[in-house]
């Protein structure tokens, strides 16, 4: 049989064999999906029966083999839930992991964001003292902002966290820190127009105005800005133009390189980076203050989610890379699961 006559005859053999799909494990029936229904695991009042065999599958072994996010219980997740072990964290773990299989996340991406929202050495310790603030000293919940006022995104964020502190009155304490990047020719400018607002007691003001106003932050038009909020002007440009006003801005940006940021905007919650997918910022905004209001003892179902401001949040503006040597320093949880940074005591403007 010649070469061209074989190869035909492979061809038909392919066609003709039963291998006519590529089947995802447990997504398509037969033996592939066995087993997955074999490893189910099934958890007190967590309900999985939306999920595929895949998903199941997934589930199982996240829960299974990812340990108690609290230090003192050194079982599984799943075993944390079934004996009731005294652990706080483990039901909104768990809930957790359900979420991200659900959003069809892997395994390494499920256990990055496990560590991200319950590991003890994620909590960043940060300085907070002069840091502008609102919201009560006492609050349960503090959020650290790292922005820039030129940033398009931290200008698509900034009605979020609005919305998210309005709707969490009593709850959060909001600060905000200066990171102005060097791609932004006006961001250092206005980071130290905000500054000199704060030295007469109006930095939110200012901060409103400045992020309203993110494309024509020019020295003439930020003094326009000042003026329109009631600041003393003379005093303004002297606070603006003032060395402390500088090293103040550049303190906030080496507090960030330390950090270790990557762009704007950089928002910590309790001492833990925020991280989001990008489809929904704003519920992941809430599904987060939710989680840790819980952990905290302070909220036991999720509040309402926030709308969005924006069909769709601007890519976050890039950071320069910090230097190697830079390392934020890592404060105790306060309790498991649960992530209050160890800060010094923070003033308010």
């Amino acid at each position: 049989m010649s070469s061209k006559a074989l190869a035909v005859a492979g061809l038909v053999a392919l066609l003709s064999s039963r291998l006519t799909t590529c089947r995802s494990p447990g997504e398509g029936g037969g033996d592939a999906s066995q087993p997955h229904s074999e490893q189910a695991v099934q958890l007190k009042g967590i309900d999985t029966s939306s999920l595929t065999a895949r998903e199941r599958s997934d589930w199982s072994e996240s829960v299974s083999h990812l340990m108690s996010p609290c230090p003192d219980q050194a079982v599984s997740r799943a075993q944390c839930v079934n004996e009731n072990r005294p652990c706080r964290a483990c039901q909104p773990a768990v809930r957790l992991l359900l979420a991200e299989v659900r959003r069809g996340r892997t395994q390494s991406q499920i256990e990055t964001s496990y560590r991200d929202r319950f590991s003890p050495d994620r909590i960043k310790n940060i300085d907070l003292n002069d840091t502008p603030s609102k919201g009560p000293a006492n609050a349960p919940i503090v959020i650290v902002e790292f922005a820039d006022f030129e940033c398009p995104a931290c200008g698509a964020t900034q009605p979020l966290l609005d919305q998210l502190y309005e709707a969490h009155q009593g709850q959060v304490r909001f600060f905000y820190k200066h990171y102005p990047l060097p791609m932004h020719p006006n961001a250092d400018k206005a980071a130290r127009a905000a500054v000199a607002a704060m030295r007469q007691g109006k930095f939110w003001e200012m901060h409103a105005v400045l992020f309203k106003n993110q494309t024509a932050l020019g020295v003439e038009n930020v003094e326009k800005l000042a003026q329109g909020i009631g600041l003393d002007m003379a005093r303004f440009r002297q606070d603006r133009d003032a060395e402390a006003t500088a090293d103040f801005v550049a303190k906030n940006r080496k507090q960030g390189e330390a950090l270790e940021l990557t762009g704007t905007p950089s928002i910590f919650i309790n001492g833990r980076k925020f991280s989001s997918t990008g489809e929904n910022q704003a519920q992941d905004l809430e599904d987060w203050l939710s989680l840790e209001l819980e952990l905290t003892g302070n909220g036991s179902a999720p509040a309402a989610s926030v709308v969005p401001v924006a069909s769709a949040t601007p890519q976050a503006s890039a950071a320069p890379a910090a230097p190697a040597a830079s390392a934020a320093k890592v404060a105790p949880a306060a309790a498991a699961g649960s992530s209050r940074p160890a800060s010094s005591a923070a003033k308010a403007p």
